[in-house]
Order: C-alpha cells, then structure tokens, then sequence
C-alpha cells in the first residue's frame, strides 16, 4: 500500500470510483482510437446504473474519451463540449452477469474508420480493471 492507495486520485469529484476510474476508463479508450471518437454507446451497469448522473459517471467517461485527465476543470462541461465538438454519444444501463458494480461498457470509433469496444471496472480510488479490449477495423 502507498500513499496513493489511501489518499486517492487528485481529481474533480465527488466520488475515486464513480468519476476518477471513469475517466480513466474513457482515456484507455481515447488512447487506443489515438482521438476522440466521433460516436459512442456507453452503457452502465450496477451502481453506476443507479448513481450516473449524481455522481457525474456520465460526464467523466465522456471527458476521458476526449482525453481530459482526472483532474481537468472540463470534466463538468463535458457533455455539452462533446456536442460542441461533434461527438455523438447516448447512455443506457444493463444489467451484465458476474459483473463489478462498477463495470462500464463502450462501443465507439471514428466514422468510417476503426471502432473499439472496452469493458471496464473502476474498482475504487481511481482505479480500474479492464476486462474487455476490442478493436475492429
């Protein structure tokens, strides 16, 4: 156990698992497209499902899939500057089987161009498993 391990993430908040992990999760996915994609189907499922908009999960997986870190101002914006810079994006909840409470589903992309599928849990104080790298040319 380190410091980190007790103190979490610097981040824009309220909670490490719901908004911190989440970014984490949306920038593994930035990362692996090399941009933000044009479109993305995000769907939460457990405790995310439940909390998403309270918790602001919705706002921070879309400010990690526009490569924000978890300490960036923007994430409270960046629903509205996704719109603003052309990405598509909707929201569902599901219910997956043997899953984290916090697992996270994104199917996304460039149009025309390679998409991506990730399926990931933020396991608390920022931190995330991946349990699911897909992409398709």
């Amino acid at each position: 156990m380190d410091i980190f391990d007790v103190l979490g993430p610097v981040m824009i908040g309220p909670s490490s698992s719901h908004t911190a992990g989440l970014v984490r999760i949306g920038n593994v996915a930035h990362e692996m497209l090399g941009d933000t994609p044009d479109y993305a189907h995000i769907q939460f499922h457990g405790s995310l499902a439940k909390t998403y908009r309270g918790h602001g999960s919705d706002k921070a997986i879309v400010a990690g899939l526009m490569g924000f870190e978890t300490d960036d101002a923007r994430i409270r914006d960046s629903l509205k500057l996704a719109k603003e810079g052309g990405m598509k994006y909707d929201i569902e909840t599901i219910v997956l089987e043997n899953a984290h409470p916090n697992t996270v589903v994104v199917h996304g992309g460039k149009t025309g161009e390679e998409a991506f599928t990730i399926r990931a849990a933020s396991v608390g104080g920022g931190k995330v498993e991946i349990e699911e790298l897909k992409v398709e040319k």
